[in-house]
């Protein structure tokens, strides 16, 4: 009898896992397929081809990123919206090797020995704090 209540009890607890945060297999999908949805809407609304979508978005589901396309070209459409040209070009965030470290390098890739913009010269503090 003992063991039948804690069994039940064990039961009870586990059936608010959801309030938990733990995502079951169901939340996962709906999570993926949201997200895939916005990375469509969002790829028509700055006018990338679905093409284009799919190879930026390799990870994405792809009928989730063509259900979100369809549905911003469809409300682009009725509501006559013209795409939004991207004002960041896609170099802007290539993934550049960090430095080694060096003489000048803080260890955190940049540069201590001088200041961004005074085409590399010293800072004339630092010149006067090391005398």
């Amino acid at each position: 009898m003992r063991s039948v209540l804690c069994v039940l009890a064990v039961l009870v607890l586990l059936s608010g896992c959801d309030q938990l945060g733990i995502d079951t297999p169901k939340v996962q999908a709906e999570k993926r397929e949201a997200d895939g949805k916005a990375i469509g809407g969002a790829c028509r609304n700055g006018g990338r081809a679905i093409e284009d979508c799919y190879l930026l978005n390799r990870k994405a589901d792809k009928a989730a990123v063509y259900a979100g396309w369809r549905e911003m070209d469809e409300y682009m459409r009725e509501n006559k919206l013209e795409a939004v040209t991207p004002q960041l070009k896609p170099e802007d965030f290539a993934k550049t090797k960090p430095k080694p470290a060096s003489e000048g390098d803080g260890g955190d890739g940049t540069d201590t020995t001088a200041v961004a913009g005074d085409g590399g010269k010293p800072d004339k503090a630092d010149a006067h704090a090391s005398h």
